[in-house]
């Protein structure tokens, strides 16, 4: 698939790494001379609406606070499959969305016409790269109004390891951002370091 990568941090290029090596065209949307590049010899760059009027999927990493600015810079998003992979951080751990909302939904609301899935914020990018633990894999939970949407986030999930579930709609982004405010919280506040993600188990 054609993905552009919206943001050049340690998600950004966690996920490219991992697409890249699966066969998937990716190209990193940046916005000039300056800019942060990803941390990848083999990355190709692009103007960030240049690289989001190419591609079939487009994945926003970037800080939740340049979110919205963002989003606006990509030009016209009608049609295309957006990951939202970022998570309202605030003071303490606790979401500075605003009040009955998520990032999730917000980006929905901006980004008109897109078919939006929250997906890859429920963990860190170490684990991103490595999803692994002995012979089980940790789960990548999404979720999203649009059911093809959904299917490639799947997809694109299990490309890097992880084992895909899907969460319901999007107004389920909110409880994907606090599952990830509890990983973040409970990694860095409370000393359980970052090698540790999530698994759904079913019977």
């Amino acid at each position: 698939m054609k993905i552009a990568i919206i943001g050049a941090g340690n998600v950004g290029a966690a996920l490219g790494k991992g697409w890249s090596a699966k066969g998937h065209d990716v190209v990193y949307g940046v916005r000039g001379e300056g800019s942060k590049r990803p941390d990848d010899p083999a990355a190709r760059t692009a103007p960030v609406a240049e690289a989001a009027h190419g591609a079939e999927v487009v994945v926003l990493t970037v800080p939740y606070g340049a979110l919205e600015a963002a989003i606006g810079s990509l030009g016209d998003l009608t049609g295309k499959i957006v990951f939202d992979c970022t998570n309202p951080v605030g003071a303490g751990f606790r979401s500075s969305a605003p009040a009955g909302s998520s990032a999730g939904q917000q980006v929905a609301q901006w980004a008109k016409g897109a078919r939006v899935v929250k997906v890859f914020n429920t963990t860190g990018f170490n684990v991103m790269l490595d999803p692994k633990f002995g012979n089980e894999a940790a789960t990548m939970f999404h979720c999203g109004d649009d059911a093809e949407a959904k299917a490639v986030a799947a997809r694109l999930s299990a490309d890097l390891g992880f084992e895909p579930f899907d969460a319901g709609p999007l107004s389920q982004s909110d409880l994907l951002e606090h599952l990830a405010l509890l990983w973040i919280s409970t990694a860095i506040a409370h000393g359980h370091g970052r090698d540790m993600a999530f698994r759904m188990v079913k019977r």
